[in-house]
């Protein structure tokens, strides 16, 4: 998929983030002077658009040094709110890529049931396999047996080999044998999911320094990346889950999903303001080719409705 056509998809799939936020902005600032009760209005709009309010307080600064008392319109707005949230997120803008070096380059991929996770580890790889690279799936979630047979189902549709075991089967031991296989295979990169019951967090917490625990028995480095998988319907409550997984693992980075669902995109720019870690990837829609590479500059013009695509 072109970039110039994800575009179109990202804008799309943010509508309703951009309705819920643009919309505010239409009826505030046909053309007005932009004082403090302005100034007011807009830092609420931002923080209902869940942006959260670090950000929309970073944002307001800015508008206040360089605008205030000016007249403003609807379209000099959005620019320019685009060109802040732009700031916010290009720092945290950073495409996963497998280290050929590591072979396999082992992929820990955590988040709570109901996020993606396992679509999102197919998406991975069917990207990744297109890109020339090996992967192997690994079924780590172990007690959902629909999870399983998710990812086989992924795993046939990518043409890359999925280790699983008996249901309930240990998630550390089916890993560590993963990464025997995919080296003696010659997978260059081993996406490795696991389960997300956080109602039992301190269960969860032992499964995932298990796994990490006894992976280490093969690889001392790995995981190599953790990737913590978010769904952009739950709002500010993904704050939390970055806080909690944050507790139990090393995460070093996020990919967002499911913003084609949801009026709550802004809540990428509060993670990037709140954590500061990488955002790898934004998801839009089911197929492959709808999680892409997070692009800063597209996704704030997206968020904010502006007129034309940064990236050609």
């Amino acid at each position: 998929m072109a970039l110039g056509s994800f575009f179109s998809r990202l804008k799309e799939g943010l509508s309703r983030s951009t309705q819920k936020l643009g919309g505010g902005i239409s009826a505030a600032f046909t053309r007005r002077r932009l004082d403090q009760a302005a100034l007011d209005e807009l830092e609420e709009l931002l923080i209902a658009a869940d942006l959260g309010t670090e950000a929309a307080a970073r944002v307001i600064a800015a508008f206040r040094r360089t605008r205030f008392g000016r007249e403003v319109t609807d379209p000099e707005i959005r620019e320019a709110l685009a060109t802040e949230i732009a700031a916010i997120l290009e720092p945290v803008a950073s495409p996963l890529r497998p280290d050929p070096a590591r072979a396999p380059h082992v992929v820990l991929v955590v988040g709570v049931n109901g996020t993606g996770k396992t679509t999102t580890i197919g998406k991975l790889a069917e990207l990744w396999r297109a890109e020339g690279h090996r992967p192997m799936l690994v079924a780590g979630d172990t007690f959902r047996a629909a999870a399983v047979e998710q990812l086989q189902v992924w795993g046939e549709r990518a043409q890359c080999p999925v280790v699983s075991g008996p249901p309930e089967a240990d998630p550390a031991g089916l890993a560590f044998d993963a990464i025997a296989r995919a080296r003696a295979e010659g997978a260059d990169v081993l996406l490795i999911d696991t389960a997300g019951r956080l109602h039992n967090k301190s269960a969860l917490m032992a499964e995932l320094t298990k796994i990490i625990r006894v992976i280490r028995k093969q690889d001392p480095d790995a995981p190599h990346s953790t990737l913590l998988v978010l769904d952009a319907t739950t709002g500010q409550n993904a704050i939390q889950q970055v806080k909690i997984f944050k507790e139990m693992v090393d995460v070093s980075g996020l990919i967002v999903t499911k913003l084609d669902g949801s009026a709550r995109g802004g809540i990428v720019v509060a993670l990037a303001e709140s954590f500061g870690l990488p955002v790898h990837a934004v998801g839009v829609g089911e197929r492959a080719g709808d999680l892409r590479p997070f692009v800063a500059a597209d996704f704030a013009r997206g968020l904010v409705g502006a007129a034309d695509a940064a990236t050609p």
